[in-house]
């Protein structure tokens, strides 16, 4: 009886260590360095060509991120409906350790995890009201003591400053004067 229990175990043990293996470990994609070639995805323009934090989001099927010339218009891009939701990673510039007029490379941070300010007088990549990125806390504190605003997480940013500063931001480009023409 003592042998039948074991051997049902060890075959149970041995099923299941099989049935594990079967299963692809999560991915979790590092973030990329911008290049020359990083082109935004909402504008078509060059990322590097533009000042103010950046951002890149990586989907599940799909090696290479997304880039965008704002942190604004990468999490308008998780927020808007039409926009696809197997997102895999959401990297944003931490301004707390990077240029405003050219951010560094390794200066990446999972958007998840930092602080945000709303509010300031920055403006980012396409000369719109920027969401500022950062790591720490104490740093975004910091920055508001310059530059005015209010801390948020990556949850609590409101829906509407992420949305309405992306529409009016899109009324700038030459050529559009509202959504209605």
């Amino acid at each position: 009886m003592k042998m039948l229990l074991r051997t049902s175990v060890i075959l149970l043990a041995s099923m299941m260590s099989w049935a594990c293996s079967d299963r692809q470990p999560a991915t979790v994609m590092a973030p990329q360095e911008l290049t020359r070639d990083a082109v935004g995805y909402f504008c078509g323009m060059t990322v590097l060509d533009h000042k103010g934090p950046k951002g890149q989001v990586f989907l599940t099927d799909r090696p290479q991120p997304l880039w965008f010339t704002s942190v604004r218009d990468t999490i308008a891009f998780t927020m808007l409906p039409g926009e696809p939701k197997n997102i895999a990673a959401i990297y944003v510039t931490d301004i707390g350790h990077a240029s405003w007029d050219q951010p560094e490379p390794g200066t990446w941070i999972e958007a998840r995890e930092a602080f945000y300010v709303l509010g300031s007088d920055r403006v980012g990549g396409m000369q719109a009201a920027e969401v500022v990125p950062f790591i720490s806390r104490e740093d975004a504190k910091l920055f508001i003591k310059q530059h005015g605003g209010e801390i948020f997480v990556f949850e609590s940013i409101p829906r509407e400053s992420i949305l309405e500063s992306a529409e009016q931001a899109l009324f700038q480009l030459p050529g559009l004067s509202s959504l209605d023409d």
